[in-house]
Formats: C-alpha cells, structure tokens, sequence
C-alpha cells in the first residue's frame, strides 16, 4: 500500500514514520518540500506519485497564536485540508486526516462520541472543525476524521518535553487543574492511523487517545514521578495547582475534553492503553 504522509516532520508525522510496517510503502513530505495550501504542487505531486491513501498530519497548531493569526491558521487549517481532498479525490486515493479534541467546547461531563456536536471555543478550534467538514463534503465515502488530543512525544515541542525542562530549571511550578482531557503518546495515534489505513471500508468521524483521563496537574505530577524513577530528573519540586483564571490564555480551552473511542476500539479490534502506561513508554525511550 503506497502512502503519501504530509506533514511527516511534526510529532505524529514522526510517530507514522517510526511505526511504519514493511507492508506500507510511504513517502513522506513537509515544509518547505510541499505547502498544503498551493492546491497545483498538491495536485501535481499527488499524480506523480500516486498513493492509495493520503495521510494529512499537517496543521497549524500553535493555539494562542493563531487568536491573532486568524488567516494563516485558516489557510492552513482550512484550505489545506481542502486542497489536499481535492488531490485525493482527482487520483482516486483515500484521506485519513487528522483533527482535534478543540472542536468541543468543553461543557459535556462524559466523553465526547464522535457525533457529538462541535462548538470551539478558540480560532484554532474552528478551524479545525472546518476542515473536517471541506474533508468530509468533499469525501464522504473514502475520508476518515480521527480526533485526537493532549499529543505528546518524545521528539518537538509539547507539554511532558516543557514540563521535564521546567522541573529542572525551577524550584517549584504551577501547573492547570480544572482542564481534564487524555495525554496520547503519538506513537499510539500512530498505530490507529495506520490501521484505519488497512481498513477501507471504514469512513466518516472517529476519536483516538491513550485510556484514561486526568487534568494538567495530574499529568505534570505523573511525568515529574516517572522521570524521577527512570533518571531524567535528579530531585523532586513541589507541584501546585492552579485555576485557568490564574494562568489566562489567548486561546480558551475546552475544560472537559475527553474522547469516548469506542467507535475506533469495535472498528478496528484496537485496546486502548491507559495514558499513563504509554507516558512511561515514551520516557523510557528518552533514555536510551
């Protein structure tokens, strides 16, 4: 199966490399090599290579900024997604793409299905939220949306790199406890995306994150306990948590955001592993 991964230098892009079975044959293709938003290089690199799926693991992520980035997160977050359907549907390929836990708004108290009813809070959200739609109108038989969250891993930029940095620059932190979600190794959603890959007959809205949830707070005193047993940090700081009025944001954030998988789960015959088995995982392989 010929698989053209976009976006293959980002934290999933890295995961679907990393994770890849001899029995996909993948090229992958990011920034500057390939901008999703030029609609002809999309098209012209999809015909030359001719993929049977197309992985779209790019976006624009960078929450707060995009409050006052509208445009650049829209073409990103909207256009591409469109222009990257387009290419699929011309050459006949499926689209697995990728979206986000910031399409709710956060006032549910039980996981969220995959038919739930969006309504973002943020820019980055809504844009989000609108790429799933010009994917799914454009694509209703051979797209499939899987929602993420809390993604981390052991290589760019997210929360368990940024709190191992901090817990060893600081005396203390600060960390939200009122935002509940699941921390998902990117391995993990690796491994989902590439089994919807394998299974065409599935299409539409689906969730994948590690089991489990927990707010911010517990995640920090979780990667601080690992860490400390598995050598990445030398002494233990104090953890407080906070309100998110304490530590205002540009971008607001869904307080509850909790994905129900059980749709992916019966779909592919997949187990979730509790978010903190996998955060151990993933730690484990930064000290190697």
């Amino acid at each position: 199966m010929k698989t053209l991964v976009l976006g293959c230098n980002g934290q999933l892009g890295q995961a679907l490399v990393a994770t890849a079975l001899d029995a996909y044959e993948f090229i992958g293709l990011d920034l500057p090599e390939l901008d999703i938003t030029n609609s002809e290089a999309l098209l012209a690199l999809a015909r030359e290579v001719g993929p049977d799926v197309i992985i779209n693991a790019a976006a624009y992520t960078a929450v707060d900024q995009a409050e006052s980035d509208v445009e650049l997160a829209a073409a990103v977050n909207v256009e591409g997604p469109r222009n990257v359907a387009v290419a699929a549907r011309a050459i006949g390929a499926r689209l697995l793409h990728v979206s986000t836990d910031f399409v709710f708004d956060g006032e549910a108290s039980t996981p969220y299905k995959a038919d739930a009813t969006a309504n973002p809070l943020s820019v980055y959200g809504r844009t989000k939220q609108e790429g799933e739609q010009v994917v799914l109108e454009s694509m209703p038989n051979t797209a499939v949306v899987v929602r993420t969250a809390w993604l981390y891993s052991k290589t760019g930029g997210n929360f368990v790199k940024t709190m191992l940095r901090l817990m060893g620059e600081r005396d203390e932190l600060s960390v939200i406890a009122d935002q509940v979600g699941t921390p998902t190794w990117a391995d993990s959603l690796a491994t989902a995306v590439w089994a919807f890959a394998a299974a065409p007959e599935n299409n539409g809205i689906f969730h994948w994150t590690d089991g489990g949830q927990c707010n911010w707070h517990d995640f920090a005193v979780a990667i601080q306990e690992e860490a400390l047993s598995l050598g990445l940090l030398d002494q233990k700081i104090p953890i407080r948590p906070i309100t998110s009025k304490d530590y205002p944001t540009a971008a607001a954030r869904p307080r509850y955001s909790v994905l129900d998988c059980s749709s992916t789960c019966a779909a592919l015959d997949l187990q979730q592993a509790e978010w903190r088995a996998n955060l151990n995982r993933m730690l484990k392989g930064m000290t190697t």
